[in-house]
């Protein structure tokens, strides 16, 4: 596993990049934007042809590209589906992406699919389950995979270690990367009534190869606590803006993508998101030179 590890590591460039979205498809052909990476989600390529291939056959040829799971369950109690780590599988070696990534969270039970993220405990034993499924994933892509921290609404009683723990941890003994998602630890910490800097500031960024950025819808609960749904429906907030600045002084200049997957923008508003993003990962180039 080290030795596909280290072959098959993320190649991402150390560039702000965006979601692709078909709706943008013939305005990026024809403005050919300055962008570091296209990112899709494995589950919307796993037919065989169609114009989703030929549109991302295109785009393959002049930018680099992120596939990001949605559906591989690490977090789930049952076994990896093997025909879909399968299809996973297919679509890693007909692209050749810089980079795949997943969620360490849990989508499936009993053969259904929730269409959801679900969390998890952090117990020794859910550690040990997700460690043995992410090495049956790599080792069936021939590839390092990046491992996303989740955005959560509740917290289990049962768990017995940290989040920032239980993910160092995993990617210590798998070898697999980390995916830092800022927003995601400002809409836990908003739920959970934590210190979202504080959070931060005890990840694991040896291992950070990539970073999401998003935007989320804020409400209260029916006792007037703040909410945050993380939606990718919205501009990056001022505090994730914070959040991200935070976490490239501890990185230094790594990958980063703005996801808007709902409520999808004109490309200009994508774009401007992505060249904010850019102006803060030059800053920190400037910094570390």
């Amino acid at each position: 596993m080290d030795e596909v590890v280290s072959t098959f590591s993320s190649r991402l460039p150390a560039r702000a990049g965006v979601g692709f979205k078909p709706a943008h498809f013939d305005t990026i052909l024809s403005g050919a934007p300055s962008v570091g990476f296209f990112e899709i989600h494995a589950e919307n390529y796993m037919g065989d042809g169609g114009p989703p291939h030929r549109q991302l056959s295109r785009l393959r040829q002049d930018y680099p590209l992120s596939i990001h799971g949605v559906g591989l369950s690490i977090g789930s109690g049952e076994p990896i589906d093997r025909r879909h780590l399968e299809r996973a599988r297919i679509l890693c070696d007909r692209y050749r992406p810089e980079s795949f990534s997943e969620h360490l969270a849990w989508s499936t039970h009993g053969g259904v699919f929730f269409n959801d993220l679900l969390p998890l405990p952090y117990t020794r034993e859910t550690l040990e389950r997700a460690i043995e499924k992410i090495d049956e994933i790599q080792s069936c892509l021939g590839r390092q995979i990046l491992l996303e921290n989740p955005a959560t609404y509740l917290s289990f009683m049962e768990t017995e270690i940290s989040e920032p723990e239980f993910l160092a941890e995993i990617a210590d003994r798998s070898g697999c990367g980390l995916l830092l998602d800022v927003e995601n630890i400002y809409v836990t910490a908003t739920n959970k009534g934590f210190d979202a800097a504080a959070y931060l500031s005890r990840f694991a960024f040896a291992h950070v190869r990539e970073i999401h950025l998003a935007g989320h819808f804020e409400s209260c609960g029916a006792s007037g606590e703040p909410f945050a749904l993380d939606a990718h429906c919205a501009p990056v907030a001022e505090a994730v803006w914070a959040l991200f600045a935070q976490a490239l002084a501890q990185t230094g200049p790594v990958a980063t993508l703005v996801e808007w997957d709902n409520e999808t923008p004109e490309w200009a508003a994508l774009a401007q998101e992505a060249q904010r993003a850019q102006s803060i990962l030059d800053n920190a180039s400037r910094r570390v030179a």
